[in-house]
C-alpha cells in the first residue's frame, strides 16, 4: 500500500473528537498549566519551595518580546538611537540586557502578541520588522542569546553549529566571527540542520549578515562526516575550535510563548529525546579540537535532557571532557543538580534503575539516574547554568560548556588522511563519523561550487573596471556554473574554500558565500557585472576606483527614490554632487558616506542621465533612519479604515522552540 493511500486511511478511523482537537482554536482558549508538569518540577527542586509558586506564576504569564542589534554592520550607535526614539515615542516600558555586550540586546516588557496588536505600537512594529528584513535587529527569545556567548568565538576560530536551524544562535556566532570588524575573518562558521526544509530557512536567516564565512551543510549531527582541511602541507581531519550542540529537545522552556505545548506535555517526551541528544553530543566531542569549547544547551528545564546527557558525556570521556564556569555578570540562573529524580510516561519517580519494572525498561534507561554522590563531586556539574523564568522574566534554558583537554579514550592521536576522502589505517573507532546506513537524501540537490581558476576569462574586466587591489584573488570567488556566462559570482575566505573544494562529494553543502558580482550587461560598459551590495562589506577596502563621496542632502534624496518611479536626475542633486557625476561614466559605483559619527558604503548606479542606490527597499529606510531622515511615507498602519480589531485575535503561530 503506498504512503499517501495508508494516510488517508489513518484519517478516516480517527474518531471525530480527535479530529475537532487538531483544529486550533484563538490564543485566549488554549488553557495554560499541566499537574503533572508541576508535580514533576517540584519533585526536582529546581528552586526552594518557596519560589516554586513565583516559577509556576511566570510559567503562565506570556513571554516578554527581546531582540538584538546586529554586532558586525557598523551602525550599532545609529540603531541605538533610533530605538531609543521609537521607545520614548510609544512610552514603552523596555531596558537593555545587563548581561548582553554592549547594550545591544533589549528586552520589551510587552509580548511579541501585544506588539503588533496594539495601534500605540505599530511604528515600533514595522521598526522591528524591517530592520530584521535588513539584517540589522535579529527578533529572538532572550534566553536563546546565551549559547553563543558563553562559546566565547574570536575571529581565527572555526564554528561548528550542529542543530542551527532556524538560525538566530548562528547569526550571533557570525557577528562573533567579525568581532573586531575585519571584512574577511580567517575562521568559518559550519552551520548544520538535519532538515533539508529547515535549512533553507537557515539560509534566509544566517544570509542576512553576509558574510564570506559561512557554510551551511545538511546531515544527521548525530553521525557528521568529517571534513578534510590542508594544514602545513598535509591534508588531516579539521577540528573544530568551538562547538554549539544546541539539541532538539522536549521544549518545555518555551511554554511561555507556545502555550499549546501544555496539553502535550508529560515527562517521557524527555525520555525519548536523552538518547539521541547524547549521541549528538559525543559526535560533537569527537569533532572538537584539544583545547577547544563545546557548548551543550537545550529550551528545556527537564535533567534527564541535561544534566543526564552531560554526566553521561563526562564519565565517557575519562577526564578528556570538563564543564567550565560560565562567566556572564548580571544574569540571573540557578546551578546544574547534582541529584534528581526520573519518571516514567506515567509520573511514577524511581530512585534508581533497579527500581524500574522490566516493563518500563524502553521508558527508562539507566543513564537517566544521577551519578553517586561521590561521583557526582568530580563531575562539578553546579558549573552548568539553568535559567528559569522568575528569575528575570524570561524563557527556561539550560546551558553547559565542556572544554577538551585531551583525546577521547576511543580517539586515535594520528588524524592524517592519505588521501582526499579516505580515512588513515592508524585511525580508531570514534575518529570517523559513525558507520550508519547511507540515507536517502531528500529535498532540493544544491548545484556544485566552482573556484575561478587564477586565469579566469571573467576576472579581468572586473578587476580592472572597479581597480581592485591585487590582495584579492580570484580564486576565494565562485560560481553555481562552469561553463557559459557566470549570472552571479559569490566569494568566500581561505577556509571555507579548503573545505568546499576537499569535502565537495562526500557533504551535503546547502550554501555558502556572499554575492559580490552581478552580471549586468549594458551597452557601452567594459564590465558585464554589477557590484551587490551584499558582498560590498566584504570587498570594499579593496575597490579603488568608482567610488562618490556623497553628501548627507544628496544620499537622503538617493534613498527616498522608490524603485518604481524614475531616479532624479544628476542637476537635481547639490552642486558638488554633479560636479562629481556629470562627467563620470555610466555604470556601478560605490557611494561613500561619511561624518563624524556614522560612515556606509552603498551600491550605486550611474546612468545616463540619473543616479540611484542598488538596495533594498529595507535597506533604503534603514540608512534614512540612520541619517535622521523623515521616513513616514513609508511607514504603513495597519489600523487604520477599519471599523474594528479583529485581527487582535487573530491565531497565534507557533514559535520554534529553539527560538
Amino acid at each position: 500500500m503506498g504512503r499517501r493511500k495508508k494516510m488517508q486511511k489513518r484519517r478516516e478511523r480517527k474518531k471525530p473528537e480527535d479530529q475537532n482537537n487538531e483544529k486550533r482554536g484563538s490564543y485566549k482558549d488554549i488553557v495554560k498549566g499541566n499537574e503533572g508538569f508541576e508535580k514533576y518540577y517540584k519533585s526536582q527542586n529546581l528552586c526552594s519551595d518557596s519560589e516554586f509558586s513565583q516559577f509556576m506564576q511566570t510559567m503562565l504569564q506570556d513571554l516578554p518580546a527581546a531582540f538584538r542589534i546586529t554586532s558586525c554592520r557598523g551602525q550599532e550607535k545609529g540603531l541605538l538611537r533610533c530605538i531609543q526614539e521609537k521607545l520614548d515615542a510609544g512610552k514603552i516600558d523596555a531596558f537593555a540586557l545587563p548581561w548582553y555586550p554592549n547594550s545591544l540586546a533589549w528586552q520589551l516588557n510587552m509580548s511579541r502578541r501585544d506588539i503588533r496588536r496594539t495601534e500605540a505600537n505599530f511604528q515600533l512594529h514595522n521598526f522591528l520588522v524591517g530592520e530584521t528584513e535588513a539584517g540589522f535587529v535579529s527578533r529572538q527569545e532572550v534566553v536563546s542569546m546565551i549559547p553563543p556567548l558563553a562559546l566565547d568565538v574570536h575571529p581565527h576560530h572555526t564554528v561548528l553549529d550542529m542543530c542551527a536551524a532556524p538560525g538566530s544562535k548562528t547569526a550571533q556566532l557570525i557577528e562573533a566571527l567579525h568581532r573586531d570588524g575585519d571584512a574577511i575573518p580567517s575562521g568559518m562558521v559550519v552551520a548544520n540542520d538535519a532538515d533539508n526544509k529547515r535549512c533553507y530557512m537557515l539560509v534566509h536567516q544566517a544570509k542576512r549578515l553576509n558574510s564570506p564565512c559561512l557554510l551551511v551543510t545538511n546531515h544527521d549531527a548525530s553521525a557528521m562526516p568529517n571534513f578534510q582541511l590542508v594544514k602545513d602541507g598535509k591534508e588531516r581531519v579539521l577540528k573544530f575550535d568551538r562547538i554549539l550542540c544546541d539539541v532538539p529537545c522536549s521544549g518545555d522552556g518555551t511554554l511561555r510563548k507556545n502555550p499549546d505545548g501544555w496539553v502535550k506535555w508529560h515527562p517521557g517526551n524527555g525520555n525519548n529525546l536523552h538518547g539521541m541528544q547524547y549521541r549528538i553530543l559525543k559526535r560533537g566531542a569527537e569533532m572538537l579540537q584539544v583545547g577547544g569549547k563545546l557548548v551543550y544547551s537545550t529550551c528545556s528545564y527537564n535533567p534527564v535532557e541535561n544534566e543526564a546527557v552531560v554526566a553521561r558525556m563526562l564519565l565517557e570521556s575519562d577526564g578528556a571532557l570538563t564543564l567550565a564556569e560560565i562567566q556572564l555578570p548580571g544574569l540571573k540562573s540557578v546551578p546544574g543538580l547534582t541529584k534528581w529524580t526520573p519518571m516514567s510516561k506515567n509520573l511514577e519517580p524511581y530512585d534508581s534503575f533497579e527500581q524500574v519494572p522490566e516493563l518500563v525498561h524502553t521508558q527508562m534507561r539507566p543513564q537517566f539516574f544521577p551519578p553517586s554522590d561521590e561521583v557526582a563531586s568530580t563531575l562539578n556539574l553546579t558549573r552548568c547554568l539553568r535559567i528559569l523564568p522568575h528569575l528575570q522574566n524570561t524563557g527556561g534554558f539550560f546551558v553547559a560548556v565542556l572544554e577538551k583537554n585531551k583525546s577521547l579514550p576511543w580517539e586515535s592521536a594520528n588524524r592524517v588522511c592519505e588521501s582526499p576522502g579516505q580515512e588513515s589505517q592508524e585511525q580508531e573507532e570514534g575518529t570517523a563519523a559513525p558507520a550508519m546506513k547511507k540515507r536517502k537524501i531528500f529535498g532540493f540537490k544544491e548545484d556544485p561550487f566552482f573556484y575561478l581558476a587564477d586565469d579566469d576569462e571573467t576576472w579581468p574586466s572586473i578587476r580592472d573596471y572597479y581597480k581592485i587591489d591585487s590582495k584579492m584573488f580570484p580564486s576565494v570567488l565562485l560560481a553555481r556554473t562552469l561553463e557559459g556566462r557566470k549570472k552571479n559570482i559569490y566569494m568566500t575566505n581561505e577556509t571555507v574554500k579548503d573545505v568546499v573544494t576537499l569535502n565537495q562529494d562526500k557533504l551535503k553543502i546547502i550554501n555558502t558565500g556572499v554575492k559580490v558580482f552581478s552580471r549586468c550587461s549594458v551597452d557601452d560598459m567594459t564590465c558585464d557585472y554589477r557590484l551587490a551590495q551584499e558582498g560590498l562589506p566584504s570587498i570594499q577596502a579593496l575597490i579603488t576606483d568608482r567610488i562618490v563621496q556623497v553628501r548627507k542632502e544628496d544620499m537622503i534624496k538617493l534613498l527616498e527614490n522608490d524603485s518604481g518611479t524614475l531616479p532624479p536626475k544628476i542637476e537635481e542633486f547639490s552642486a558638488d554632487l554633479y560636479e562629481k557625476l556629470k562627467d563620470f561614466k555610466m555604470g556601478s559605483c560605490v557611494l561613500e558616506y561619511k561624518d563624524d559619527q556614522l560612515e556606509f558604503h552603498l551600491v550605486g548606479w550611474r546612468g545616463k542621465v540619473s543616479a540611484r542606490v542598488y538596495i533594498a527597499k529595507s535597506e533604503r529606510i534603514h540608512f534614512l533612519r540612520l541619517l535622521a531622515a523623515d521616513v513616514s511615507k513609508f511607514e504603513v498602519n495597519k489600523f487604520e479604515n477599519r471599523s474594528d480589531l479583529a485581527a487582535a485575535e487573530e491565531l497565534e503561530i507557533p514559535q520554534d522552540p529553539k527560538e
